[in-house]
């Protein structure tokens, strides 16, 4: 079987390594994904370090959510990607499958001479107020007198958002969406929604690199690209009322309250959770792939690496700070493949 091969080229792999004696490449087939660009960080790095194990090229191109929902419903991917979780009967009712990969947390990022991490402290309530323009300058009281030790400028509040459909902006407003009545009855929660100010840009690289251009700008990014990009975070007060920074800390607080057992289709939203350490705009980002596969010997292939990624790529999550699916999640959707998982009727993962 495809999966046992794999498996034992993953071995003499490492034995090759411990030995310093090279091995011969046992498979040159190779994978293709799309979608969020949330994990892209993490992906590429499992990726890479799989393809030097096995020789197994998993290719993903980070297009945003929606385009990964689009992509493998249109079946011109093997996965898709999606930070947005789609309910259990809509994941059904298109003949997928979907499953949580790694979880994250997305960060307010800005731009503002002077400022360095962790030092602007926002409330929810502020937050939305900025992203929604109804706080349009840098020195307006509402931000100064939640920082009065700042020498914050009299200058326009540049919003950055997401120009196409995005699971970061998903879970971004989902938040909002939570903590600001204003907020819930004027934008809502979406992959897309009617941003009232700013401007667009694609992918959480995007956003990154205009906020980093641009003085006085502010937008929203998985943490990951806020670190690689040096981008100053906010300090973000939750909803223990305690003053919190971003990082895989208050990222796993957030994440120890999730109930993976009872969520439908895995169907799970971490934001706003409860606890005096947890980060508030926190988020798992899930594969889907079609429930019926074509090709037997791809599909196990495919779901050989997701196997790997959840057996060996902990440690490479928690280095880019990321939090690990835990083991005993891991093995529920091991188990998912295994019930639900087809090739011409047989199951694929065995």
């Amino acid at each position: 079987m495809m999966r046992t091969f794999v498996r034992m080229a993953v071995a003499l792999a490492v034995m090759a390594v411990v030995l310093t004696i090279s091995v011969p490449v046992f498979a040159a087939s190779s994978l293709n994904g799309a979608g969020a660009t949330f994990p892209e960080p993490i992906y590429a790095v499992w990726m890479y370090k799989y393809n030097q194990l096995t020789g197994v090229r998993v290719d993903y191109q980070g297009i945003g959510s929606s385009g990964g929902i689009r992509q493998i419903k249109a079946r011109t991917v093997d996965f898709g990607g999606s930070d947005a979780p789609m309910k259990g009967r809509e994941v059904h009712e298109a003949g997928l499958i979907q499953f949580p990969m790694v979880i994250g947390g997305v960060v307010p990022i800005c731009n503002v001479k002077g400022i360095e991490a962790g030092q602007l402290k926002f409330t929810p309530q502020l937050l939305a107020g900025v992203f929604s323009g109804e706080i349009n300058y840098w020195d307006d009281e509402a931000i100064t007198s939640l920082n009065p030790g700042l020498a914050l400028p009299s200058e326009p509040i540049t919003i950055v958002h997401r120009a196409e459909g995005s699971g970061t902006t998903w879970i971004f407003t989902n938040y909002l969406d939570k903590v600001s009545p204003s907020w819930h009855e004027k934008i809502g929660t979406g992959k897309i929604v009617p941003w009232p100010v700013g401007v667009g840009a694609k992918g959480n690289p995007g956003v990154a690199n205009y906020v980093q251009r641009v003085n006085g700008s502010i937008g929203y990014v998985e943490y990951a690209y806020a670190v690689q990009n040096n981008l100053p975070y906010v300090t973000l007060m939750n909803q223990a009322g305690k003053y919190v920074q971003p990082g895989l800390a208050s990222f796993q607080a957030a994440a120890a309250s999730a109930d993976w057992a009872n969520a439908d289709g895995y169907y799970i939203v971490l934001t706003d959770q409860p606890g005096d350490e947890s980060w508030p705009i926190v988020g798992a980002t899930f594969i889907l792939i079609y429930a019926e596969q074509d090709d037997v010997e791809k599909a196990e292939e495919m779901l050989t690496f997701f196997d790997w990624c959840y057996e060996h790529g902990a440690e490479m999550a928690v280095e880019k700070d990321y939090v690990p699916i835990p083991k005993n999640v891991a093995d529920m959707v091991r188990q998912t493949w295994a019930d639900e998982i087809l090739a011409g009727g047989a199951a694929v993962w065995k």
